[in-house]
């Protein structure tokens, strides 16, 4: 097609040649009347407000799927207290529990706070009660045994006294498999002055790190007819605690399980259990993305300053071309594509910055605390051992078409001026 052929409007929209006036426009030094230094601060600017923003939400990500998965893998889903909990008549009960479809796990449990000393040293802890069984079948616990074993585990009278303790609470205490452990109950068995404080030595049969420092340094596993002699429950549990193959479905089971366990029984989910704390990630979340989706916005304004200036400087060449046909649409269209460029470039930056940095934030993470000689992410604080990254593809398109938009939202207000340009008054003063 030849030029005059493009410039009389008979040209395709988008065509060859108005997307290499816009290049030319886009690439022209400041002597000739480009903006080039403008363009570059405006694709620096949306390439790291959209890698940003695909970092911290993929971090979210991790962090709300790593303490997902570990306190659904530590506790249990849904919990049935009262009623038949009090009499040793449950295990019919729990058999029925079990059976329902999608649930994978009925674990009668006593849970209860004690203090235990060890070597010199004393810390509360929460002591649970369970089956050897059921803690075989508590896989984020059971093939997470640090030191020792459960070989031993709930065997002899009583269910032996044997206890798995959680990795940090033995270092705190300063014991290892095979030591002794006191633990010390507030509520013991009955007597005639009523209840009176329980003192009982236990042997620490091996320690356990599930990867999350709340449960690591505050959690004791003890055989449940051990426990229930020890906090003087008789025969009796303080729940059974469910587990499924989805944990969303918890919900919608609710009714059945009711139904299943009575009506002297209460059902109760992890949502309700956990709602304050999921509630405040989830706010804390939407907050965060509504901030950094402003920042690509305010990123992505840029392009504005650049543009006005870049028609303003090329005012004479605009000229030109109308008095050579081009139309109006051609002329938007060419500064559209030049604004619109910085915005898409910056964006796939942006895009392939946050993917390679969430693929490789654990050798980062190392790279730094060994350049600084700190740990930048402590376990105590944070409850991780580490930085987690999962990265949501649907998000991340989100985060992608919010960055072109707003570039192309903020390309049509100069670009539309150009297009308005009145060739007679833009040639009268050259």
């Amino acid at each position: 097609m030849s030029e005059a052929e493009s410039l009389t409007g008979r040209a395709p929209p988008f065509g060859l040649w108005e997307r290499s006036v816009a290049a030319r426009y886009l690439r022209a030094k400041r002597s000739e009347g480009g903006v080039a230094l403008i363009s570059l601060i405006s694709f620096i600017g949306i390439m790291l407000a959209v890698a940003v923003l695909i970092i911290v939400m993929s971090v979210m990500n991790g962090f709300r799927s790593e303490l997902l998965s570990r306190i659904l893998g530590f506790n249990g889903h849904v919990y049935v207290t009262g009623g038949v909990m009090m009499t040793p008549s449950r295990e019919p009960l729990i058999a029925r529990l079990k059976a329902i479809p999608g649930v994978t796990q009925a674990a009668p449990v006593i849970e209860a706070q004690a203090m235990a000393l060890g070597q010199g040293q004393i810390s509360g802890a929460i002591v649970r009660g369970i089956t050897p069984k059921d803690l075989k079948d508590t896989k984020i616990v059971s093939t997470n045994i640090v030191r020792g074993s459960l070989e031993g585990f709930g065997v002899g009278d009583f269910g032996g006294d044997l206890i798995l303790v959680g990795d940090k609470l033995a270092q705190n205490l300063g014991v290892q498999p095979g030591d002794a452990l006191t633990l010390i109950s507030p509520t013991g068995g009955a007597t005639a002055f009523g209840a009176t404080p329980q003192r009982k030595t236990y042997t620490v049969a091996g320690t356990f790190s599930v990867g999350m420092s709340e449960y690591d340094q505050t959690f004791i596993y003890m055989p449940l007819s051990q426990a229930q002699l020890f906090f003087g429950r008789d025969t009796a549990v303080d729940f059974v605690e469910m587990k499924l193959k989805d944990p969303d479905e918890a919900m919608a089971l609710k009714p059945e399980v009711a139904r299943i366990a009575g009506p002297t029984a209460v059902v109760t989910d992890w949502t309700q259990k956990n709602a304050s704390y999921w509630g405040a990630l989830q706010v804390e979340r939407s907050v965060m993305r509504l901030i950094l989706m402003m920042l690509v916005a305010i990123a992505a304004m840029n392009i504005i300053s650049g543009l006005v200036m870049l028609v303003k400087n090329k005012s004479r060449d605009i000229a030109i071309l109308r008095t050579m046909g081009a139309g109006q649409g051609s002329i938007l269209r060419i500064f559209f594509m030049a604004g619109a460029s910085v915005g898409l470039l910056g964006t796939l930056a942006g895009l392939t910055i946050g993917v390679l940095f969430c693929t490789f934030i654990g050798p980062i993470q190392q790279a730094v605390e060994w350049a600084t000689g700190t740990q930048v992410f402590n376990s105590d604080v944070y409850f991780l051992t580490r930085v987690p990254a999962k990265i949501d593809w649907q998000e991340v398109a989100g985060i992608i078409g919010w960055s072109l938009g707003m570039a192309f939202v903020a390309t049509l207000p100069p670009a539309w001026r150009a297009s308005r340009l009145d060739p007679v008054e833009a040639l009268r003063y050259e």
